[in-house]
């Protein structure tokens, strides 16, 4: 597909509940495609991304941010610092919710925003990003791992009805 001019710029909280939305929409497929429901996960992002959830996270120090095409809000990423203990910050970060709407999908969006996001956190002066999806969830998990993630483990939660898997991207000297 032919590619748009797109512009990424960090959230204010009066976009919040655009970005709500567009996580939902955009989860609902992953759900769609393993079968979550709301009777069966109900804490899955397609439906438990609400403006006020997003609003708790922004106050939490999130770092949010819009993938734009054309004035229209079309992707959406968060960062937030992990901290070893209540105190003292590590030098990792953590993504949550990498999300394209579907209409904007195959147009290098996602990968754009994953590098943005590279990009800040070494600004920010960290190295390293984790990741949490479905374990089973093999196209994802192979494309974090094309671009430069790896695997380091599973988790089963008993709130969820699939496996957690986690990835870890880490910045090189090189890069």
């Amino acid at each position: 597909m032919e590619e748009c001019k797109s512009s990424i710029k960090q959230l204010d909280q009066w976009e919040i509940s655009k970005a709500a939305d567009l996580i939902r929409i955009s989860f609902a497929t992953v759900a769609k495609e393993f079968g979550l429901t709301e009777q069966n996960c109900p804490t899955h992002t397609s439906f438990s991304a609400t403006a006020e959830k997003l609003r708790e996270n922004l106050s939490w120090g999130w770092l949010m941010y819009g993938l734009f095409e054309a004035g229209q809000l079309a992707g959406y990423v968060a960062l937030s610092k992990e901290y070893a203990d209540a105190k003292k910050a590590t030098d990792a970060y953590e993504l949550h919710n990498l999300a394209v709407l579907p209409k904007y999908r195959h147009k290098g969006y996602g990968r754009q925003l994953l590098e943005f996001c590279k990009n800040m956190v070494k600004e920010l002066g960290g190295s390293k990003i984790a990741i949490g999806i479905i374990e089973e969830n093999t196209v994802l998990k192979n494309w974090y791992a094309q671009n430069g993630f790896v695997h380091t483990g599973t988790k089963w939660f008993k709130q969820f009805p699939f496996t957690v898997g986690f990835m870890k991207w880490e910045a090189k000297s090189w890069e």
